[in-house]
């Protein structure tokens, strides 16, 4: 990439974090940053650690902060002078791309610092820290332990997953093999109950069994009826093994509630109830909960922010990102003219897909989870197709996104494998629709 000192292009400065507990530069997505014609930044937040260990917050608040905003916010702060001194020149903007935990640090950012960023590019953001963690723990006890006939094993997922495509699959007008409007679809449990002792139980679930799958799919709700999180949609299943298939909860949960919040390494996940959650709404240790919803000067100075969500993830409740979509409009009223919404059916965490649903739209990790030398969307690099082109060209020429062409490949990571199926995503709450003629895998075949 030429140097912008010599023939002197705007400079820009693009954020990237990392995800989930793990923390380390984020050297990966760094790379496509020079190809967008931006200066990358990343943070390891003040520590090093595999993805499912939070050890290193043990009664260690510093840490917790850093976690939870500080880190990336010092880092936008000293990403900018590096860049302005060393190009000699103001930056003319900054961006942020980041998903699951990267995306609530970018939410948090905004809430704390409307003025870090004019573009906010944030996936399947585990925004709520203070329920959704807690909850992963919840989610895992519905299933545990193993011995107790409620249990569903790992084999028995699969099994669900299929009979949720027969049955919901078609509910928005077409039969592909993907989950695209499991809102709509009201399932049928008995179509898999065991009818009697002599059926084959891996086929079948009892009744037993299908109150804890109704527990998986249902909003989580204390004693006294207060709302405290929301369930898994249907489709998700093919990832049910990540938060239920262990025989312990998710340490996703369990090392919240140890090292981030109780600061207790023996914590006996078996203790668990409602008043973690309380306790975790009271306390917040470091404030990594996102839940400012009026970002008015955000607004005002010209930010623009774009989130999406696959509906087949089941890692971080893909019904928390319209959770936080429609609190925002609850206290902002209309957010269409800097605020868009995406869903991509078929998607799981972040990225990729088990049943061929078109998901590369550019975002954190999606194409350099396919090759380390990949950007943009393999093949489509405009912003028809590539979601993070899509919000550079709304923040410095003023084109609104409104739609957004996914696309997948025959073989799923293998963009030389060929195009599968592109197809459009639409800002929230349209959705694709079929027009009743055409490729179903053709992008021109749908329309919002």
């Amino acid at each position: 990439m030429a140097d912008s000192r010599a023939v002197g292009v705007p400079v820009s400065l693009l954020i990237l974090p990392v995800s989930n507990l793990a923390l380390g530069i984020n050297w990966l997505d760094m790379a496509p940053g020079p190809h967008y014609g931006m200066a990358a930044v990343s943070t390891d937040t003040g520590h090093n650690s595999s993805v499912t260990d939070a050890s290193w917050a043990l009664n260690n608040i510093e840490k917790k902060t850093d976690w939870a905003w500080r880190a990336i916010h010092g880092s936008v702060d000293l990403g900018k002078k590096m860049t302005e001194a060393y190009y000699g020149k103001p930056i003319k903007h900054s961006y942020y791309n980041g998903c699951s935990t990267g995306g609530r640090q970018g939410i948090k950012e905004v809430q704390i610092s409307p003025e870090s960023f004019d573009g906010v590019l944030v996936g399947a953001p585990a925004w709520y820290v203070k329920h959704l963690n807690p909850y992963v723990t919840q989610l895992g006890i519905y299933n545990l332990p193993v011995a107790d006939p409620k249990h569903i094993p790992l084999s028995q997922f699969s099994m669900i997953g299929k009979e949720v495509v027969r049955q919901c699959d078609g509910v928005d007008g077409v039969e592909d093999g993907i989950v695209s409007a499991p809102e709509l679809c009201t399932f049928d449990f008995s179509k898999i109950q065991c009818s009697d002792i002599g059926d084959n139980r891996s086929n079948c679930l009892t009744e037993e069994q299908i109150e804890t799958a109704k527990n998986v799919y249902s909003d989580y709700y204390s004693d006294d009826g207060t709302f405290l999180y929301t369930g898994l949609l249907l489709g998700s299943e093919d990832q049910w093994n990540i938060l239920l298939g262990g025989d312990v909860p998710s340490p996703f949960g369990t090392e919240y509630e140890k090292y981030l919040l109780l600061d207790e390494p023996d914590w006996d996940w078996r203790t668990y109830n409602d008043s973690i959650v309380f306790y975790a709404e009271k306390m917040d240790p470091g404030e990594p909960t996102a839940t400012q919803y009026d970002i008015s000067p955000f607004k005002k100075r010209g930010g623009k922010m774009i989130l999406y969500h696959g509906l087949a993830d089941a890692l971080v409740p893909t019904k928390g990102s319209p959770l936080y979509y429609n609190r925002t409009v609850e206290a902002m009223g209309d957010v269409d003219d800097w605020f868009k919404y995406f869903e991509i059916p078929g998607m799981q965490h972040c990225w990729s897909t088990t049943v061929g649903a078109p998901w590369n739209i550019a975002g954190a990790f999606q194409s350099t989870s396919m090759a380390t030398n990949e950007w943009s969307v393999p093949g489509f690099k405009d912003s028809k197709h590539d979601v993070f082109m899509a919000l550079m060209d709304w923040v410095e020429h003023g084109k609104e996104v409104d739609s957004i062409i996914a696309t997948s490949w025959n073989i799923p990571l293998n963009a030389s494998s060929g195009v599968l199926a592109q197809r459009p995503l639409c800002a929230y709450p349209k959705k694709a629709k079929y027009d009743g003629s055409g490729d179903v895998h053709e992008a021109s075949s749908w329309s919002c």
